[in-house]
């Protein structure tokens, strides 16, 4: 089967966009289209995929080139290229990331008459408001990116889709509470493969640290991610005497504002925020610590998808310390390795930091997450439902014709 995948960024680099193509060019021939805000080469073939990016336009015509590649359904450089390419490529399937791109994706299928499925990876409505409420975009942003026209959107595409892609069990809830089938949904969660990171990573801990409590987060820093609550728990610590160590690395629109709070609470020398860092300098930081740290803010979003981060804890045999968003607080109880706070309490993820002073502790919640991984949470298990929902897309659309 030939297959399109539509990716509404740049890419390299996605971490699902990345193991999605790979695991399906094991089977079929892909086509990724993608953005090209870099201006990158439009055509090349990247580890067996071959890419197709949009058009570049002269640097002279300044934001112009930015514009064209905003990714919403009428933009006609997004819909002259998933309609060239499906064609060129004689594609039998279309699968298109997230729903700004999806009726574009749906018009073309319809046209082409071939099924069409849909990787809902982010409850993206509710993305769109938590960036709204904590990270404040530009006009443009807020105008294309709005929450409401969002919320129309993605009611209209998943009932026109052939099957539906979710993250997590959550997600799946909220779409049959729109009144979807929960036949027509397949979850496939963000997990690493098994040979992504290594067990021995936690045990490759220096001896000079390995007692102390040595917390890292990785990813975007935007509002929502509950760093603000973090830096502060570190503060309350520093101030009843207790060393611990945050490293937080990654880069965002509320990167200045950490490193300010970081200051301000007398923590910058407990707290380091490294920005976004190669991925040896990255695997180096979390060798080195021995906590993995999730605190975001338990919201409509967060309540609905996951951080991949955590499986990425869990395959490093590291024990988590996790905010009680409902997705991330459901499954560190299901395997028990971490330990769960009120998300925005300071004083909450505090007491959860110092519980995690305890060598024996921290061993047994990594463990037993190491367990989890290697059971259930990786892509070797949700590699299988990705073909599965491949079938399920090609059996509904022939129901359908």
């Amino acid at each position: 089967m030939i297959i399109c995948h539509i990716w509404d960024a740049d890419y390299p680099w996605d971490v699902r966009v990345e193991k999605v193509c790979q695991s399906l060019q094991t089977k079929h021939e892909v086509h990724l289209i993608c953005r090209n805000e870099k201006r990158s080469p439009r055509h090349e073939v990247l580890d067996g995929t071959i890419i197709h990016r949009l058009p570049s336009l002269p640097k002279w015509l300044g934001p112009c080139h930015k514009i064209a590649g905003l990714p919403f359904f009428f933009n006609p450089t997004w819909l002259g290229a998933i309609w060239s390419t499906v064609k060129r490529s004689r594609a039998d399937l279309i699968l298109v990331r997230d729903i700004p791109l999806a009726l574009t994706a749906i018009l073309v299928g319809r046209w082409y008459n071939i099924p069409v499925l849909l990787d809902l990876a982010e409850n993206y409505p509710a993305m769109l408001e938590d960036q709204r409420l904590y990270s404040p975009k530009g006009f443009i942003g807020r105008m294309v990116r709005h929450p409401g026209l969002a919320k129309i959107v993605e009611r209209t595409v998943v009932r026109l889709v052939d099957h539906i892609i979710v993250v997590v069990e959550e997600s799946r809830d909220r779409l049959v509470d729109m009144g979807i089938d929960p036949g027509r949904i397949t979850i496939i969660t963000n997990t690493p493969p098994l040979d992504r990171w290594s067990e021995g990573c936690a045990a490759k801990t220096s001896s000079d640290v390995r007692d102390r409590a040595h917390f890292v987060y990785l990813g975007n820093l935007d509002g929502s991610r509950g760093l603000d609550t973090a830096i502060k728990a570190v503060g309350l610590l520093k101030d009843r005497g207790h060393y611990v160590k945050l490293s937080i690395i990654g880069t965002g629109p509320n990167i200045e504002l950490h490193r300010k709070l970081a200051e301000g609470q007398g923590v910058a020398d407990r707290v380091a925020i490294t920005g976004r860092l190669e991925f040896s300098k990255v695997q180096k930081i979390m060798m080195e610590a021995n906590v993995g740290l999730i605190p975001h803010y338990s919201t409509p979003s967060w309540n609905s998808t996951i951080p991949n981060k955590l499986f990425d804890f869990m395959s490093m045999a590291k024990p988590v310390v996790v905010s009680n968003a409902r997705p991330t607080e459901r499954i560190v109880e299901e395997v028990q390795c971490g330990i769960v706070f009120k998300e925005r309490d300071a004083e909450a993820l505090a007491t959860a930091m110092m519980a995690m002073e305890d060598k024996a502790l921290r061993d047994r919640f990594g463990r037993q997450g190491r367990e989890g991984f290697v059971k259930r949470y990786n892509w070797t298990v949700d590699e299988q439902r990705l073909f599965e929902s491949l079938d399920s897309a090609v059996h509904a659309h022939r129901g359908r014709r």
